[in-house]
């Protein structure tokens, strides 16, 4: 089970294991949080038509459905309201009755349910900083983490559903160091000029706001990086299609840098670190048992 924000992050964040794992037969499910109805339009050639922002919310279901499709996963709605991200100083508050200003146990009895309903050994989310600041991410670890405690808790919840326990709880990793500078050398070794070259040099101060990601697991997807680009696509709305993410051609990401990497932040069973399989010990278990 993948937690995420809003349509889109699921594509853009651990797509490709996502995939490698639905094709080796795994049953896997995509929770969004919101409909991302408050998302800016980030495609330069849809921006400011009025017939998508006025029908963003039924727009980014569709978009969902269509990365749903290439990527082959199930998929729930949790079914809260986007709270933006805002802007200023000071910081105006967050709309009344988003996401992230509800009561944490609301929307945790509703991941709960879900868990217990799907019955995931795994569960990916993002870490305490979001991944990055915004309030639905940050929101979405608060909820994922106390979900992952309470499902197999009998007094938690009780109506609820049947309790369940996952037995591993991950964080997504997305553009650690690592992979930026295995991207950026790629590309200037080919005389291809890269979008990296900024990031690079300001990541210290960059850096230094957030937490650096403690990478446990590295999965080996790029077979499947074609369908993560496709499914980051279906997003029309959200994705600049010439924009930074599609600049390295996939033979070069498949050459220097073929996996998604994730940081466990939870395990019931045992496991040795550095793993290359989000099952890495559940297969073990399950042949032992």
């Amino acid at each position: 089970m993948c937690v995420h924000a809003h349509p889109d992050d699921e594509s853009s964040k651990g797509a490709a294991t996502m995939a490698r794992y639905v094709d080796e037969g795994a049953g896997v499910l995509v929770v969004s949080c919101t409909g991302g109805e408050r998302g800016d339009v980030l495609n330069p050639a849809l921006k400011g038509r009025p017939e998508i922002e006025e029908n963003i919310r039924e727009i980014r279901q569709a978009e969902m459905a269509q990365a749903q499709r290439v990527l082959g996963f199930q998929h729930h709605w949790l079914g809260f309201v986007d709270s933006g991200l805002p802007e200023g100083d000071p910081l105006p508050p967050l709309p009344e009755g988003c996401f992230a200003v509800v009561p944490l146990e609301e929307p945790t009895r509703a991941l709960v349910e879900v868990i217990r309903r799907f019955r995931p050994h795994v569960v990916t989310t993002y870490n305490e900083n979001g991944g990055y600041p915004h309030p639905d991410h940050i929101r979405c670890h608060e909820i994922s983490v106390a979900a992952f405690e309470a499902a197999g808790d009998p007094e938690a919840f009780p109506d609820a559903g049947e309790p369940w326990q996952p037995l591993k709880l991950y964080y997504d990793v997305t553009f650690t160091r690592e992979r930026v500078e295995a991207f950026h050398n790629a590309l200037v070794e080919r005389g291809i000029e890269s979008p990296y070259q900024e990031w690079l040099a300001n990541w210290e101060e960059r850096a230094a706001s957030m937490r650096a990601p403690k990478v446990t697991t590295s999965v080996y997807c790029a077979d499947h990086f074609d369908r993560r680009d496709a499914a980051l696509l279906a997003h029309a709305t959200q994705v600049d299609p010439q924009g930074w993410f599609f600049k390295v051609p996939l033979d070069v990401q498949r050459e220097v840098f073929p996996w998604e990497q994730f940081e466990l932040a939870r395990s019931l069973v045992d496991t040795e670190i550095p793993e290359d399989d989000l099952f890495a010990g559940i297969r073990e278990k399950a042949r032992v048992t």
